[in-house]
């Protein structure tokens, strides 16, 4: 362990170096976000028209996964125009699909870019247990954006285009920036819960969460699962369901995640 503080402290480096070497990262970071933005701006048609707009056609699998398997579940999106209603709206929300979907496909490197920053500064051993990171954070935040997108999203289109609230046949639409925001926030936020088993293995790695805690208040988290999935859902229960679902699993797994960081965190005590 001796040897181990000796090659940190030869490491350390003065603050304005950690600045300096920190702005590199986000800098790169930034770059690799913007390269794929200006790939997603060139290739508009077939962002637009096979990803974005896809969810609100028939043709879309999972409209198709659910037919399949009985026809109680089976069910279609209404139909629904999508007009800009600003001058400029088309450009502008153009960019931001851009900006987003730079992040999505960005987020490996981004964080491989922050790993790069904090590994330096970690043990051996704790570098040695914090192995993977790169690709488990990566795989469950895709993971929590396709969720979002195949699952998500259709139940949410279902419900919010053919919602009525007069027996008059009223016309829907949407504004393109409306729903472009929409199937942001059934999609990004989605990749951050996925994100939770990792959250309670630091937590618990520093011994500020333990299993036990945990399990003595699962009730309470689902309970507050649930009412997430009401907020972030529209209000029907199918819809619930399918986010509570998934993320009491990950609530789950996360117990396993904390009772094995706690044997970590007590072996290192020792």
């Amino acid at each position: 362990m001796t040897q181990e503080i000796q090659e940190r402290q030869e490491k350390e480096m003065s603050f304005l170096d950690h600045l300096e070497e920190l702005r590199w990262h986000i800098i790169r970071s930034l770059v690799s976000v913007v390269f794929f933005a200006i790939i997603v701006f060139i290739f508009k048609e077939f962002v637009f028209d096979k990803i974005i707009f896809a969810p609100k056609r028939e043709s879309f699998i999972t409209y198709q996964i659910f037919c399949s398997i009985a026809d109680f579940i089976c069910f279609q999106p209404p139909d629904f125009q999508i007009i800009p209603r600003e001058f400029g709206e088309k450009f502008f929300t153009h960019l931001k699909i851009s900006f987003w979907l730079g992040i999505v496909i960005s987020f490996p490197y981004i964080f491989w870019e922050l790993w790069r920053f904090i590994k330096p500064g970690l043990y051996k051993n704790e570098q040695k247990a914090a192995r993977g990171m790169v690709f488990i954070c990566s795989s469950l935040f895709l993971m929590g954006v396709f969720f979002g997108y195949f699952v998500i999203s259709p139940f949410a289109i279902k419900f919010l285009a053919g919602y009525n609230i007069s027996s008059i046949d009223v016309i829907s639409s949407s504004s393109l920036s409306s729903y472009v925001n929409y199937m942001t926030m059934f999609t990004v936020p989605a990749g951050i819960i996925f994100e939770l088993p990792v959250v309670v293995y630091f937590l618990s790695r520093i011994g500020l969460l333990t299993p036990d805690f945990m399990r003595k208040y699962r009730r309470h988290a689902i309970v507050i699962i649930l009412l997430f999935a009401a907020i972030i859902t529209p209000p029907e229960v199918v819809t619930q369901i399918l986010i509570g679902i998934p993320v009491l699993i990950l609530y789950e797994i996360s117990i396993f995640v904390s009772k094995r960081a706690q044997k970590k965190y007590h072996s290192d005590s020792d």
